[in-house]
């Protein structure tokens, strides 16, 4: 079974899903869903559209080079079968799953420790600041102390004669 990466936004193609586009020359494009064919179809660069790997690769919101990748790339060689070399490829597959996850969450908190850009940053450095000079407007809060009841009062269950007569 070969899983084929879509051509837009290199999301795994399973067999039999899909839509297979093939140019006058011969180049074929495959393609996850209709989104990505329609997107291609209207010339789109995938490297401006925000949802695709390819933006998230360039803008640093996944990682780009890590040597785990070196594993996904596609070999087009056939290998001769050998049961010991499929055991250990298979222990090694998960091994290297393990660790890109690992890394792939390193990365995502780095991305949170590094410092935001853009227009919600300006806002938000803007806003910290206006608070900070005039903070003394906010008024502090009163907290009344709190106490409880010693005892609550539970008023008397009335009994199922009482109940039927009124």
């Amino acid at each position: 079974m070969r899983l084929e990466k879509c051509w837009f936004c290199s999301s795994t193609v399973y067999p039999g899903h899909g839509i297979q586009f093939v140019r006058n020359d011969a180049k074929i494009f495959r393609f996850c869903r209709s989104k990505c064919h329609k997107n291609f179809k209207m010339k789109r660069n995938p490297r401006k559209v925000k949802w695709t790997k390819a933006y998230r690769r360039l803008h640093g919101k996944d990682m780009t080079q890590d040597s785990t990748f070196e594993f996904e790339r596609k070999r087009n060689r056939p290998e001769r079968y050998d049961r010991n070399v499929t055991e250990n490829t298979l222990k090694a597959i998960k091994k290297i799953d393990k660790i890109r996850v690992d890394r792939e969450e390193r990365h995502i908190a780095k991305r949170f420790l590094r410092p935001m850009k853009g227009k919600k940053t300006k806002e938000l450095r803007e806003a910290v600041k206006e608070l900070e000079q005039s903070i003394y407007l906010v008024p502090v809060p009163e907290k009344p102390p709190v106490t409880l009841p010693d005892k609550v009062p539970v008023p008397p269950k009335q009994s199922e004669e009482n109940r039927m007569e009124e």
